[in-house]
């Protein structure tokens, strides 16, 4: 065991992922959740490979948290075959074998960004972000399952959201890629688990301030309606950080084809007390809202 410090948060580390090697997909900055997954990831213990489209490293900052895991960033395009096929090569090249864990935190949608709403979607859009935000993951499974890429007992998992099951207003298409998501996480799990021992899990997590998050619709009411409706309050992205590794880890070594909420209590909630109290407080301004 030994101490950490993580944005200015002190907290025990217990080598869970001591010899383990993992890929990370999707860290962008600091706000990132799978910024935070790899921290905690090399933290525990763990030996990791970052990587994003281009783009996306142009954006962010990637680099810096290589330097700071003693990683390196391979640049690909998770909706590319080609791309996913050589960072899979590299990676293990690196590593001098097989991955024991991935994280896909993958998701954006061309229709919340261009304030498209449900009712009218551009299908080219919708494409996009079913490929980029959901489809990305069955081709990462089916391309490390043909190369074998991911080691026995090894574990991934993708990061969902609750309106996959719930209809939130304004999170739009990304429900529909969620949902997907999940779907393929339960039917490659099988596959997977059955001849490999591998787990897939997703994470269905709070909102969470990413760059991302930012972009849906009303997010700022969201983010404060969620914290209100849920007893332990909203799980921000070191929280979901700390969830993930021990879902990488040997502890978790039987759970696999799940969606497992880490949302401080949302997801079996109806009505708070604190969300009635401003509800009330606003209702006679709000009675003709729809």
């Amino acid at each position: 065991m030994g101490l950490w410090t993580n944005l200015n948060c002190t907290f025990m580390t217990y080598n869970l992922l001591k010899g383990k090697k993992g890929l990370i997909f999707g860290a962008l900055n600091e706000k990132s959740i799978a910024w935070q997954v790899a921290e905690r990831a090399f933290e525990e213990g763990a030996e990791i490979v970052l990587t994003n489209t281009p783009v996306a490293m142009r954006m962010g900052s990637v680099n810096e948290l290589a330097e700071k895991c003693n990683s390196v960033v391979i640049p690909a395009d998770a909706t590319n075959i080609d791309d996913l096929e050589a960072l899979l090569d590299k990676t293990m090249e690196r590593f001098g074998g097989k991955i024991d864990f991935v994280l896909h935190s993958i998701g954006m949608s061309p229709n919340v960004r261009k304030g498209r709403t449900y009712d009218d979607l551009d299908y080219e859009y919708l494409h996009k972000t079913l490929d980029i935000s959901a489809i990305s993951f069955h081709k990462l499974l089916q391309t490390s399952w043909k190369k074998d890429a991911i080691a026995h007992g090894g574990s991934v998992i993708a990061l969902s959201y609750i309106a996959a099951q719930r209809t939130l207003y304004g999170y739009n298409d990304m429900a529909d890629a969620k949902a997907l998501l999940e779907s393929i996480a339960r039917s490659f799990g099988y596959i997977y688990g059955r001849e490999r021992g591998v787990r897939i899990n997703t994470v269905s997590q709070s909102p969470t301030e990413t760059t991302a998050g930012g972009g849906v619709m009303g997010f700022d009411a969201l983010l404060d309606f969620s914290n209100r409706m849920s007893p332990l309050g909203n799980a921000n992205a070191l929280d979901c950080a700390d969830f993930c590794i021990t879902l990488f880890s040997d502890l978790t070594r039987k759970i696999t084809m799940q969606n497992v909420y880490n949302d401080g209590g949302f997801s079996s909630m109806g009505m708070s007390n604190r969300a009635m109290a401003i509800y009330n407080r606003n209702l006679e301004e709000c009675k003709d809202c729809k």
